[in-house]
C-alpha cells in the first residue's frame, strides 16, 4: 500500500489504535466495507495503515466537520460497535490537527 497523498497542511488525521482479538469473525470483509465506503466520504484525503500485533490506521480528513460526519455515518457506527462487541480487546482514536509536513 503506498502512501497516502495528503494536500499542503493544515488538514486533520484520526488515528486509530487497536489490539485485536483472536479470529476474524467477519472482520476483513467489514473491513473491506468501511475501507469502499470512507473514500466516497466528503472531506474524506486518504489512509495509511500498518497492523502487526498492534495495529494502526490514520485516516486523513479536510476539517473537524468532515471527521464528525463519517463518526455519525450509520454503516461505520454499526461497525464501531461489532468492533468494541468482537473484534477489538483494546483501542483507541485520537484526531490530530496537522501542521506541516515533509517527505523524500
Amino acid at each position: 500500500m503506498p502512501i497516502a497523498n495528503t494536500p499542503p497542511p493544515p488538514y486533520y488525521a484520526v488515528i486509530f489504535t487497536s489490539i485485536r482479538t483472536n479470529g476474524d469473525l467477519g472482520y476483513q470483509k467489514m473491513s473491506e466495507e468501511i475501507e469502499a465506503l470512507v473514500q466516497q466520504q466528503p472531506g474524506y484525503l486518504g489512509m495509511d495503515s500498518a497492523r502487526s500485533e498492534t495495529g494502526i490506521t490514520v485516516s486523513y480528513w479536510k476539517d473537524r466537520d468532515s471527521i464528525q460526519k463519517w463518526a455519525s455515518n450509520p454503516q461505520h457506527a454499526m461497525a464501531k460497535a461489532k468492533g468494541k462487541s468482537t473484534w477489538y480487546q483494546n483501542y483507541k482514536v485520537r484526531i490530530c490537527k496537522v501542521e506541516a509536513e515533509y517527505s523524500l
